[in-house]
C-alpha cells in the first residue's frame, strides 16, 4: 500500500470522471434495492407486530437472507435471473430486509403500552393508534433500521461487479486482477465515503421525522 501512495492522487484525478459515473451507478443501485427493501419491509414490520406468530417465521426467512454469504447468494441467482442490474438489486434488496423488518417490528412493540391504552380510551381504532401513536414512536428506531441496511448494501454493492452490475466494485476487482493498489483505492475509498455520507443524510432525515419530545 505505501508504494501506491505517493502516485495516488495523480491516478486518481486522471480517472475522476470515471470514478463519479461508478459512484452514480453505485448508488443507483444501493438506492433502487433499499427502496424496494422500505416498500417490503415496513408492511411486513407492520404486520409481524400485529400479528405475532408471523414474527418468528418471517424473521426467519429474512435471516436467512442476510447470514448467507454475499458471494454463494448471487452464485445462486445466476441461473435463475441471469447477470447484470436486476439480480443485483434483488440480491441487496433481500440483504436489506432484515433490519428493515426487524427494527420496523422492535419499535412499534416497543411503544409503551399505556399510551396505546390512552389512544383507546380517545375512541382510536387499532389503525389510527398505529399512524398516530404507533409509527410516530417507533420511527426512530425504524430509521436505525434503513441506515443499516443502507450502510450494509453500499459495502455488499462492490461485489455486484462480479456478475456485470458496475459500480465501484468494477475498480476494486480490475485493482485487485492487475495488482494496482492505486486503482483498488480509487474504488474502495469512495465506497466508505459514499457509506459516511449516506448514513449522514439518513441520519439527517431521522432527526427531522423524529417527534420532538423524543429528540
Amino acid at each position: 500500500m505505501n508504494q501506491a501512495r505517493p502516485g495516488f492522487i495523480e491516478f486518481f484525478m486522471g480517472r475522476l470522471d470515471q470514478v463519479l459515473s461508478l459512484t452514480i451507478q453505485h448508488l443507483q443501485l444501493t438506492g433502487l434495492a433499499v427502496l424496494c427493501a422500505i416498500l417490503v419491509g415496513l408492511p411486513l414490520g407492520i404486520l409481524i407486530a400485529r400479528n405475532k406468530r408471523l414474527a418468528n417465521p418471517v424473521l426467519g426467512i429474512a435471516n436467512i437472507f442476510q447470514t448467507l454469504p454475499s458471494l454463494a447468494l448471487f452464485g445462486l441467482i445466476i441461473p435463475v435471473m441471469g447477470i447484470g442490474e436486476v439480480p443485483a438489486i434483488f440480491v441487496l434488496f433481500l440483504y436489506a430486509l432484515l433490519p428493515i423488518i426487524k427494527n420496523t417490528y422492535t419499535g412499534i412493540i416497543n411503544v409503551d403500552s399505556s399510551l396505546i391504552e390512552a389512544g383507546k380510551g380517545m375512541g382510536m381504532t387499532k389503525g389510527q393508534i398505529l399512524r398516530r401513536v404507533q409509527i410516530p414512536l417507533a420511527v426512530s428506531v425504524i430509521m436505525a433500521g434503513i441506515r443499516i441496511a443502507t450502510v450494509i448494501n453500499i459495502g455488499t454493492a462492490t461485489i455486484a461487479s462480479l456478475i456485470g452490475a458496475g459500480g465501484l466494485g468494477d475498480l476494486i476487482f480490475r485493482g485487485i486482477s492487475s495488482g494496482s493498489n492505486n486503482m483498488i483505492l480509487a474504488g474502495a475509498i469512495p465506497a466508505a465515503l459514499l457509506a459516511i455520507i449516506v448514513d449522514w443524510i439518513l441520519g439527517g432525515v431521522e432527526y427531522l421525522v423524529t417527534p420532538k419530545g423524543l429528540k
